[in-house]
């Protein structure tokens, strides 16, 4: 049996730990998201919804706390879509050559950098998960040991299957492309449409119906409401509109992500299958 993707995987994690910068870089940017962005805008609704009857027996949440499980989903979707860059500088280094020309089977490299992307994603997702509960995001507020043990699985796996599926994606484009810069063009391309036509933010019942639709089959949606499911709970208030989230509802959520990681990972085990690295 081949376990020939550990040794991409630990070669791709060594380089991150040892990078120390790019894991701090890509912590500042949601940091900063939550501090500023998430504070201030907590504020501003908090002063427009007063006069918004709260439901009896129904927990009301502020914004930083809603805003605060989108961030999550924000950083996952930025780590994962950026994940496949390594291998296009390895390609252009020549090291890429290499590893397809070994005995090595290709879908192995796609593992490999797809396990190293999902770890950096639980890291990422746990420390701001973490910074936003000091910043005063209430999650997990009234669970018990065990079901925050349990809500923290859920989230992980969540984030898991989502960054598998846009970490295959990556790979795919990469392996297609020649130049960073351009790979670096579409990857903004992809990410501003993705992000915000999600409800990472906002409500998605203010979109437009044409957006709404377009939420719906968003991978993006889907992740920040299962985040929201076990970081929150399955109802709640926030920003006057009431979110109710049934175990269906969350279960096709969780198979959307998965039928969109395995789209990907066939789009990319087809485009490794014709690659010509030369």
């Amino acid at each position: 049996m081949h376990f020939g993707f550990l040794t991409i995987y630990w070669r791709d994690m060594i380089r991150f730990v040892r990078f120390r910068t790019l894991l701090v870089s890509s912590l500042v940017q949601p940091a900063l998201w939550m501090a500023f962005f998430g504070i201030a805008m907590s504020a501003s609704f908090n002063r427009l919804t007063p006069d918004v009857p709260p439901v009896p027996g129904v927990p009301t949440i502020g914004y930083l706390t809603f805003m605060a499980a989108g961030v999550i989903a924000m950083t996952t979707l930025f780590t994962s879509l950026f994940g496949g860059m390594v291998l296009l500088f390895d390609k252009n280094w020549g090291l890429l050559r290499e590893v397809m020309a070994s005995p090595l089977p290709r879908d192995h490299v796609i593992f490999g950098i797809a396990l190293s992307g999902m770890t950096k994603s639980f890291i990422q997702a746990t420390i701001i998960m973490v910074f936003g509960i000091l910043l005063g995001a209430e999650f997990f507020r009234g669970y018990s040991v065990g079901e925050v043990t349990v809500s923290v699985l859920g989230i992980l796996l969540f984030v898991g299957i989502f960054s598998l599926g846009f970490l295959f994606l990556s790979a795919a484009i990469a392996i297609s492309l020649e130049s960073p810069e351009g790979m670096q063009g579409i990857m903004t391309l992809l990410t501003m449409p993705i992000f915000f036509a999600s409800n990472a933010l906002y409500p998605v019942n203010a979109f437009p119906p044409v957006l709404q639709a377009v939420s719906v089959g968003n991978p993006l949606t889907h992740l920040v409401n299962g985040i929201r499911y076990f970081a929150i709970g399955d109802h709640y208030q926030a920003i006057g509109v009431l979110y109710i989230t049934s175990p269906a509802e969350l279960l096709f959520s969780f198979s959307v992500l998965v039928v969109f990681a395995l789209a990907m990972f066939g789009l990319a085990w087809w485009r490794f299958q014709r690659a010509v690295v030369t």
